[in-house]
């Protein structure tokens, strides 16, 4: 009859020592992730009793970096984070939801770097700068790091979940010229900060497939609301007071209801509206006519996909996470 395996079977497998593989699967903490997704790993091959429920190890502590709710879209960010606790628990995972201000990336890095103490993985959306890419090569030294929605460049994270923000330019690009027809039209692009990596990507995507496909249409202007909703109104009463051939609005960030406001005030009731993230809110616009399309990113597969990445990295879930990305929907009054 074959041997049961040991924690010493283990710990010689692995590569580590023995109180090591006393630590992992006591839950006692102080062991590098490597090591403990080693130890994790080997205890299920070799069929170690007590590692074959997740539930033995130490429960890991996540922290995520988002935007207050003000912004729709992490509004839904936080909420499908609290909508995943199912999945969080059966990976003996917490996700702690930190928010940060838009636009203050010193206040973001220094949250980073504060989260260091305290947590063993980070899950980040936030714009492309120096010192928060500083801060998240000095989280990832000790833990992953996975940026969510945007990515961020040379941070050393483990990995990015969200959509082709390109491609989502080129799909807003091309309901554009298929809304406004061959004759075309000025098109204004409202951005939240075009530091967010995804938020400049989606303006090269629009751009692009004018070029290709719509010559009669072009981006007239791309602005920044800074992620504030009064201000994104300010913006389109001055630019429809300004050009008076524009007839598209491309809306990357908060303010949709201020943005019909403005285009009602002024009486231009042909103006072809696309906006991003289908938020209770933008749901009645699109049922009132007020919106033509909503291209949604689904923050729903970019929660979860971010929790398998990190399951995966620290043995707590055998398959990788899927490396394509999540699927954009669009909506429109027929299926809102």
């Amino acid at each position: 009859m074959a041997r049961k395996a040991t924690a010493r079977d283990v710990a010689e497998a692995a590569g580590v020592s023995p109180a090591t593989v006393d630590r992992v699967l006591n839950g006692r903490g102080g062991v590098s992730p490597e090591k403990e997704r080693a130890v994790l790993d080997w205890a299920r091959r070799l069929k170690l009793d007590r590692a074959l429920s997740l539930k033995a190890a130490r429960t890991l502590r996540i922290a995520a970096l988002i935007q207050p709710p003000a912004n729709p879209f992490h509004a839904k960010l936080a909420e499908e984070i609290a909508r995943a606790a199912p999945a969080l628990e059966m990976f003996n995972m917490q996700v702690r939801v930190i928010h940060i201000t838009p636009a203050a990336p010193a206040e973001t890095a220094a949250k980073i770097r504060a989260a260091m103490r305290t947590h063993d993985a980070l899950i980040l959306s936030a714009e492309e700068d120096a010192a928060i890419a500083a801060a998240c090569r000095a989280f990832a030294a000790g833990g992953p790091v996975v940026t969510l929605a945007t990515d961020i460049a040379d941070s050393a994270r483990l990995g990015y979940v969200g959509p082709d923000n390109r491609r989502a330019g080129r799909v807003a690009g091309d309901l554009m010229g298929r809304f406004l027809g061959p004759e075309g039209g000025e098109v204004l692009m409202i951005a939240g900060m075009l530091a967010m990596r995804g938020q400049a990507e989606r303006a090269e995507g629009l751009r692009d497939v004018f070029a290709e496909r719509y010559p009669g249409c072009r981006l007239a202007a791309l602005v920044e609301s800074l992620e504030d909703g009064r201000r994104t109104g300010s913006l389109v009463r001055e630019a429809l007071a300004r050009r008076r051939g524009l007839r598209g609005i491309y809306l990357c960030t908060v303010g949709a209801r201020e943005v019909v406001a403005a285009v009602k005030a002024v009486g231009c009731s042909d103006v072809v509206l696309i906006v991003h993230e289908l938020t209770a809110e933008r749901r009645a616009l699109l049922k009132a006519g007020s919106i033509d399309a909503v291209i949604d990113q689904n923050p729903e597969a970019e929660v979860r996909g971010a929790i398998d990445l990190l399951a995966h990295a620290f043995g707590r879930r055998d398959a990788p996470a899927p490396a394509h990305p999540p699927m954009i929907q669009i909506h429109t009054i027929e299926n809102s």
